[in-house]
């Protein structure tokens, strides 16, 4: 995938069933994955507003719950793992 594009983007365009509800726009949590724990070092920090819209997520984990819309591919996300929740609210 390019740098900088979004995982969100990435996984509608492979077919993969994330809503995205709000486009993007961080205003629901419709994009929530949860990221292995082998790759959460990886990852940048989320943001507060992000960890307040994860509140809203089905079943959210505290560690590995993530929005794909404030994920961004770098050369350090090579072989990211993440796994969709049984269910988006």
């Amino acid at each position: 995938a390019p740098a900088g594009e979004r995982l969100l983007d990435i996984a509608q365009a492979e077919g993969q069933p994330l809503e995205g509800t709000c486009e993007g726009q961080m205003a629901c949590s419709t994009c929530h994955v949860l990221v292995r724990a082998a790759d959460l070092a990886k990852l940048p920090a989320p943001s507060p507003h992000e960890e307040d819209m994860l509140d809203f997520a089905w079943q959210p984990d505290p560690l590995r719950s993530r929005l794909t819309c404030q994920l961004r591919v770098t050369g350090d996300l090579d072989g990211l793992v993440v796994t969709m929740p049984e269910r988006q609210i």
